[in-house]
């Protein structure tokens, strides 16, 4: 027993002597070093390695691409071959030919023509002509500044049609492969050289005085184009609101339904429908506009094409494209992009300007940055359609492309969203390294996530990077939230 008791006691020792010497150890050697490799690449990579080996992304695909701008080296690398949906990380694509190819002080015209431009006793006689060219910021106020212009020549009437010319793009009003129940959603406008409003038109609900009265409606701009049946009711206050605004897409009618409960007292409804035939759409607008504006037309309202021999009356100017494009990657706005394509194909084949006269271009140009057109397969310029397929090295190609070129760099590096700043990423990497430095397009489809642009280390080094994520169920929080933990790790990066 004695024994025994012994050899316990001489273990025990031996235990008290090997934990004193394991502890006295671990604290002269920093814990954050142990198991960890000194080299800073190593570490991002292991980092990332160990992100995309999360259960998270056992049945979703990724494909990411790190390199070094300043120091021309690739920093991590994963399945940056592999084709994946960018989503609206597309518009990176689209927007930067748009700015190589057209260059960033091009404008778009809108035009008002006539067969002739004599004024006799404030009366052109004839048609009247409004021709867009794809404007994809036209708004009301514009088409003003053109009738502005009109009463500056003394005109109060004209003796023929109206007649909306927008002839300078094709009509095909949505992109290859988008989905056809899109409708009635503002990111599914539809597509014309004559736009107007974002082709869309803003609905505002408000609750009446009493119960059981109908809902109070606004329509912006407030235009006969568009009718209204309006089923919806002013509930009890102590209801939860169920009132629902949409349009009767199904039968390419623009005719908005309102229909179930707004409480008593609560905060106004609003929402923004897509609208049927934008090229109609806008010729109304600006008709009524004439009418507010006491110049007369006798004819009819028609869509055509204005003759050869017609003669300006008045043009209004499009912003700068670099505002244009700025505006196309903050809010990731998908008429623009999808106008932008057409236009380079119009630019570079003529007119008609077409989706596939303009990848043709942008084919070109991708060649141009190093990729070669049999690694990737698009077909519109926003990112909406499924059928887009395309890998990270195409776009980390054209981001460094991009940043070498300084005659279009600034214009686009500027119209990249800014992590906790602006745009799509605002509300991320808040408090962060990232926070007020990574620019970068956000892409989200349904089952699909990406996030791609430029970085600034710690040490004034500049990373291109490309985060490609698809296959997944439900919401895409977490795969945001990884994308953005890469984006911290990138702008903590030093040498």
């Amino acid at each position: 027993m004695k024994k025994e008791y012994s050899r316990l006691f001489f273990r025990l020792i031996l235990i008290f002597v090997a934990t004193f010497v394991l502890t006295s150890c671990a604290g002269i050697i920093p814990k954050e070093k142990i198991g960890k490799p000194r080299n800073p690449v190593q570490n991002l990579r292991m980092k990332i390695d160990s992100l995309l080996a999360s259960p998270l992304f056992k049945e979703t695909q990724a494909g990411v691409k790190i390199v070094s701008l300043t120091k021309n080296r690739g920093l991590y690398d994963h399945n940056s071959d592999l084709l994946l949906n960018p989503a609206s990380n597309m518009k990176l694509l689209t927007t930067a030919a748009a700015l190589t190819i057209l260059r960033p002080n091009f404008t778009f015209k809108t035009l008002l023509l006539a067969d002739s431009t004599t004024v006799h006793d404030s009366v052109v006689s004839g048609n009247l002509y409004l021709k867009g060219s794809g404007d994809p910021d036209l708004v009301s106020e514009d088409l003003q500044d053109l009738i502005n212009q009109l009463r500056v020549a003394g005109v109060t009437h004209i003796t023929g049609n109206l007649i909306a010319d927008a002839s300078a793009l094709d009509s095909l009003p949505r992109g290859e492969g988008w989905m056809w129940d899109d409708d009635p959603d503002d990111y599914a406008a539809h597509l014309s050289a004559l736009t107007l409003n974002d082709n869309c038109v803003n609905v505002i609900a408000k609750p009446s005085d009493k119960i059981l009265d109908k809902v109070k409606l606004f329509i912006l701009p407030q235009t006969n184009y568009v009718s209204v049946e309006n089923n919806g009711i002013t509930g009890d206050s102590s209801q939860t609101s169920t009132l629902k605004i949409s349009r009767k897409w199904m039968t390419c009618e623009n005719v908005i339904t309102v229909q179930d409960t707004l409480p008593l007292n609560a905060p106004p409804y609003e929402t923004t429908l897509n609208i049927e035939d934008p090229t109609l759409y806008t010729a109304t607008v600006f008709s009524e506009l004439l009418r507010n504006n006491h110049i007369k037309i006798d004819g009819r309202i028609l869509k055509g094409a204005s003759p050869s021999a017609a003669e300006t009356l008045a043009v209004h100017s499009s912003h700068p494209l670099r505002d244009v494009v700025e505006n196309t990657n903050k809010i990731s706005d998908n008429l623009s992009a999808e106008l932008l394509l057409k236009t380079i194909g119009s630019f570079t084949r003529g007119e008609p300007g077409t989706a596939k006269k303009g990848l043709q271009a942008l084919r070109k140009f991708l060649q141009k940055t190093g990729s070669d057109s049999a690694s990737y397969y698009v077909v519109d310029g926003s990112g909406v359609s499924r059928y887009d397929v395309i890998n990270a090295n195409v776009i980390v190609r054209l981001l460094t492309h991009m940043f070498n070129d300084f005659t279009v760099s600034s214009e686009y590096l500027t119209s990249l969203p800014i992590a906790g700043v602006d745009g799509t990423i605002q509300n991320r990497m808040l408090g962060t390294t990232a926070q007020g430095k990574l620019r970068a397009k956000t892409g989200s489809l349904r089952g699909v996530s990406s996030l791609s642009g430029y970085v600034p280390t710690q040490d004034g080094d500049v990373l291109a990077f490309s985060i490609l994520m698809q296959n997944f169920v439900g919401s895409a929080a977490p795969y945001r939230a990884a994308q953005d933990s890469i984006g911290v790790w990138m702008a903590r990066f030093h040498w």
